[in-house]
């Protein structure tokens, strides 16, 4: 019984590290990445009906306790059916019986970054720094073409060389923080 073509073929590999084509794979379904984030912020094992009650939860947005059966069941036999094979045979979920006590593997943390809640990913926009920099020089040159003291004083070497400074450890900063 085949689970997920998608993910079987590539995940198969003879190196350890997920291909491109199963990453993909796996991420492209909200509730493969919900039972991701589920896994990793658990301090403890999960079961199938942990998970199905929280993302059933959160796909109806409402309570755990105001879900109905119905949205509960289908979460549950999507999971069961599809999504948790998926994750399984890509290696990146264990379980002790029966999709009962469902941890993540080492091999998960591949995925980390790609599992940031978007309250994080937007903590440090990028554009906004650029853009500052921007901004800073144009105002800086301009104040000193216009002769105010005391950046008449400094030469357009002296306010070229600290602005490219200033970009290229901001670039240094965001070329590690993105790894």
């Amino acid at each position: 019984m085949s689970t997920s073509t998608l993910v079987r073929p590539r995940a198969q590999s003879t190196t350890n590290e997920l291909s491109r084509d199963v990453m993909f794979s796996v991420l492209s379904n909200p509730r493969r990445r919900d039972v991701l984030r589920l896994l990793r912020e658990s301090d403890e094992p999960s079961g199938i009906s942990d998970l199905a009650e929280q993302i059933a939860a959160w796909e109806n947005d409402t309570t755990m306790a105001e879900i109905t059966y119905k949205e509960r069941k289908r979460v549950y036999t999507s999971l069961h059916q599809t999504h948790l094979p998926a994750l399984e045979d890509a290696g990146l979920i264990e379980a002790v019986r029966s999709w009962e006590g469902i941890t993540l593997t080492p091999r998960a943390e591949e995925l980390e970054a790609y599992l940031d809640d978007t309250e994080s990913v937007s903590e440090s926009p990028w554009s906004t720094y650029y853009f500052g920099f921007a901004s800073i020089g144009l105002a800086m040159t301009s104040i000193a073409w216009l002769g105010v003291y005391p950046f008449s004083q400094f030469s357009g070497l002296a306010y070229a060389t600290l602005l490219s400074l200033a970009l290229f450890v901001t670039a240094l900063v965001h070329a590690a923080n993105v790894r």
